[in-house]
């Protein structure tokens, strides 16, 4: 069982070789919110993100004979990275899985802090492809494999995090009361849980789960991990199908409470810290702030830590992630609408359903008809989210059969 000790033991073989990153008190937010909010960068680590923690101490603690013969991990993502610096920094040979659907940025990123001493093998088109591939060949290699999260000295790793957030804010006097951890797997919420209960029990921790990927709350319910059917990629860092048995019994022994968070308002966050204060976030980094609107009445006056647990984020996706906010901001729509095939249709829609500041993003004619009108892909962007209501009436009127996307993921997913 995972004890504070072990996260004791932990900071003194990480010390000297992780950055102890800042907790900084964020007056922007604390404003927005009406309390004291500090923020715990993790996004910037050596490797932007907190896995490196993980990674290094669990790979330290193998055997001669075990580093050796070498490791083996499987991830498309911040775990790899921290897998690829440690064994460039140790000098041993690593054999890393990732799925073929990889974006070339973070192969490119495994490879840099790998360097000569990480192999790189694309297999399967899924992560539990690429996860079984790996296992495969971890037990044919006589390798050792190192999970992401369901591993002892991983999540011992991840709890100096919680660790360091004690020892700052004693240093600068600060009396928390909370503290916000996503949650993905379970490894850093393990870890940081388990320090904070066993050294200041009175400090509570909010584990915070992206809306599409609720593994942990689903282990909660069920009494156990248990594999999601589907889930929402978006919030990568933290979207996993199934947590592990040894995060799921520590994280059900420590924290009473997971929150939800949507992943249009984590877009809204990200693109928020990025914009107001110049912080870059990964979405499973923006996700412990974006709960502080999801909590907005419970944190008023009080003191609290949102660790930032990456900042690998591809500048590719900020198309996506702007779409996203808007969306969930009420601002952009999405219709299929009957237009009339005749001159002159497209200008009585927009004289007559759209407002005088309104916008049409896209229009996309889906098939054309032949009976005198065709169904239409039609997204629009309001200037005020209010009017949304007086804009579905006047589509009704030009469309009683229109069909409103919001909501009906597959028919979005399908055609936007």
């Amino acid at each position: 069982m995972l004890t504070a000790k072990d996260i004791i033991r932990a900071h003194k073989v990480l010390k000297d070789v992780v950055v102890n990153t800042p907790l900084d008190y964020d007056h922007y937010l604390s404003e927005k919110y009406g309390a004291k909010i500090y923020l715990k960068k993790e996004n910037s680590q050596r490797v932007r993100s907190f896995k490196i923690r993980g990674a290094y101490y669990a790979i330290s603690q193998l055997s001669k004979e075990e580093r050796e013969r070498g490791v083996v991990c499987a991830s498309a993502g911040n775990h790899a990275q921290g897998v690829a610096y440690t064994c460039n920094e140790m000098k041993i040979p690593a054999t890393i899985f990732m799925p073929i659907t990889t974006p070339q940025q973070k192969i490119s990123q495994v490879r840099f802090f790998g360097g000569d001493f990480v192999t790189i093998k694309l297999v399967g088109d899924t992560f539990d492809a690429s996860a079984r591939a790996a296992m495969e060949f971890t037990r044919i290699e006589n390798r050792t494999f190192i999970d992401p999260f369901d591993n002892v000295h991983v999540q011992a790793g991840q709890g100096t995090v919680g660790y360091e957030i004690l020892d700052d804010a004693a240093r600068e006097s600060i009396d928390l009361d909370l503290v916000l951890v996503p949650v993905g797997g379970g490894g850093l919420i393990a870890g940081v849980s388990t320090y904070i209960k066993e050294t200041q029990p009175q400090i509570e921790i909010i584990g915070v789960e992206a809306n599409g990927a609720r593994s942990m709350k689903a282990a909660f319910d069920a009494g156990g991990p248990v594999k999601l059917k589907e889930i929402d990629k978006f919030a990568d860092g933290i979207a996993v199908q199934k947590v592990g048995s040894l995060t799921y019994e520590v994280t059900q022994r420590n924290v009473e409470t997971l929150i939800g968070v949507d992943e249009g308002l984590i877009s809204e966050t990200l693109i928020d810290l990025y914009s107001k204060q110049g912080i870059v976030a990964e979405p499973a980094g923006a996700a412990s702030v974006a709960a502080l609107e999801v909590l907005r009445e419970y944190i008023k006056g009080k003191t609290i830590c949102c660790i930032i647990s990456g900042g690998n984020n591809d500048i590719n996706r900020m198309p996506e992630m702007e779409e996203r906010a808007l969306i969930y901001d009420g601002i952009k729509h999405y219709f299929v609408v009957n237009f009339p095939q005749r001159p002159g249709a497209l200008r009585e829609f927009v004289n007559d359903i759209l407002g005088p500041n309104d916008d049409i993003t896209r229009f996309e004619y889906i098939k054309r008809a032949s009976k005198g009108t065709g169904p239409v892909l039609i997204g629009i962007a309001l200037a005020n989210k209010y009017d949304y209501a007086a804009l579905i009436n006047r589509i009704e009127q030009f469309d009683p059969s229109f069909i409103n996307l919001n909501g009906n993921e597959t028919l979005y997913n399908m055609l936007v």
